[in-house]
């Protein structure tokens, strides 16, 4: 059956990514390459990146590649991201994600309508971001990471404080890496879909390709009322010593 051409865009990102040459097999265990410099998690950890039923994985080195390949070629295709299912395979002294990847095709984009909440433009890494960010919280301000677009910002002020914020970091492939955060006392309004519509608008007419990557249903909902479709998932895993 021929792959849809959002997937097949995807994974030529992520396996660009991997700074190795690896590919998605179409049936089967994950492609685990051998790539200390990989793009898909933290130095020295190893990336796994499921999309579409099928998955590559990068670990640091060969000892490393080994247990991972054995581990995973154990595991059903569903479960290599699932953080029960890799602990219970591999000796894991970390974990980070499992964070859902969705994607954008220009077509299916699904922007906010009229009534929606007034969106402004302004610089990247403006202080009114820094301080939006000190109040939603460590934890998601740094999910969010509002502070490290590189694209304008798109907010929502109120009283002439920001208490919405969405942009883009620019990946690359030209992938725009969407970011979005609302203070907490004001969800629940439409804010986070009127500033991230705002954002992958700015995007699309850059001729960019939207990324979505997130772990709260909250912004997964949103994500999906834009138009995005999930495609997989994406998990790093620190090895015990």
């Amino acid at each position: 059956m021929p792959i849809d051409p959002l997937l097949s865009e995807v994974r030529a990102r992520w396996t660009s990514w991997a700074r190795v040459p690896v590919s998605f097999p179409p049936a089967g265990p994950p492609s685990v390459a051998v790539s200390p410099e990989s793009g898909l998690c933290p130095p020295g950890w190893v990336g796994v990146v499921a999309l579409g039923g099928s998955a590559i994985a990068t670990a640091p080195d060969e000892r490393a590649a080994a247990l991972v390949r054995d581990a995973l070629a154990r595991l059903p295709p569903a479960a290599v991201t699932d953080p029960a299912a890799v602990r219970r395979a591999l000796p894991v002294a970390e974990l980070l994600g499992p964070a859902a990847l969705a994607y954008l095709a220009a077509a299916r984009f699904r922007p906010v309508g009229a009534g929606a909440p007034a969106v402004e433009r302004l610089p990247a890494r403006h202080d009114a971001l820094r301080e939006l960010a000190e109040s939603a919280g460590p934890q998601e301000a740094g999910e969010a990471d509002v502070g490290g677009v590189t694209s304008p910002a798109f907010v929502v002020s109120e009283a002439g404080r920001v208490v919405a914020a969405a942009g883009y970091q620019l990946w690359p492939g030209r992938v725009a890496h969407v970011s979005v955060l609302t203070d907490p006392g004001w969800r629940g309004r439409g804010l986070a879909r009127a500033t991230g519509a705002a954002a992958v608008a700015h995007a699309l007419a850059a001729g960019l390709l939207p990324q979505w990557r997130a772990r709260p249903p909250a912004s997964r909902r949103v994500a999906a009322a834009l138009g995005f479709e999930e495609l997989g998932a994406q998990l790093s895993v620190r090895l015990a010593e």
